[in-house]
């Protein structure tokens, strides 16, 4: 087995404890993860590419960050599900993040249903928490997320496992129409880590 496949076949438990040890000595994400206390936003969340990516990075031996855009953090606030309440925490993980070397996406996930229709021209469902948003991603590769707990213990949340993401293989999820953006990003892997293996979408 290659090098970088090493902890494909792992039990969960120990893929869980690797990408913690991956995402802890990876400086920039844990300075996000702290930043996120500072924001004292509700059900936080760290996830998708600056996660994924970095564990293939990693194993991979590529420079830190590398195919790296941007680092999203998703929060649950029912609370207030107007886009000026958004916007303002927007601003205010601005000022959080400004010294990071690539941008920190903010999103209430509680809003999300409200706009992704007129954004993606079909329906999304109402969320419950951050969580769910992972459950309709186009891949289920990219269904992983982190939050930093008060004891500063890491916890990892992933619906679909982590067995395709150590195995580097993005898998589609049918759960919405994401044919688009899974085929879309799923290239976009491929020329930046060659050892990744697309599963098409299904017809």
């Amino acid at each position: 087995m290659s090098q970088h496949l090493r902890y494909a076949d792992a039990d969960p438990e120990t893929q869980a404890a690797v990408l913690v040890e991956i995402v802890r000595s990876e400086p920039v994400l844990m300075r996000i993860l702290m930043g996120t206390r500072s924001l004292g936003l509700l059900d936080v969340l760290l996830g998708a590419g600056a996660v994924y990516n970095t564990v293939w990075n990693v194993l991979t031996g590529r420079p830190s960050l590398s195919g790296i855009k941007d680092a999203d953090i998703a929060y649950f606030d029912g609370s207030d599900l107007s886009y000026e309440a958004e916007d303002a925490v927007i601003r205010r993980a601005a000022a959080e993040f400004s010294d990071l070397p690539l941008p920190v996406e903010v999103r209430n996930q509680a809003r999300v249903h409200l706009w992704y229709p007129q954004k993606f021209g079909s329906p999304y469902p109402q969320l419950t928490c951050s969580a769910d948003m992972m459950r309709y991603y186009a891949s289920k590769t990219h269904a992983v997320a982190v939050r930093i707990e008060e004891d500063d213990r890491l916890s990892v949340l992933a619906p679909f496992g982590l067995g395709d993401l150590f195995s580097f293989r993005i898998t589609p999820n049918t759960a919405l129409d994401n044919r688009v953006t899974h085929t879309a990003k799923g290239e976009r892997a491929r020329s930046i880590w060659p050892e990744v293996t697309v599963v098409p979408w299904p017809d």
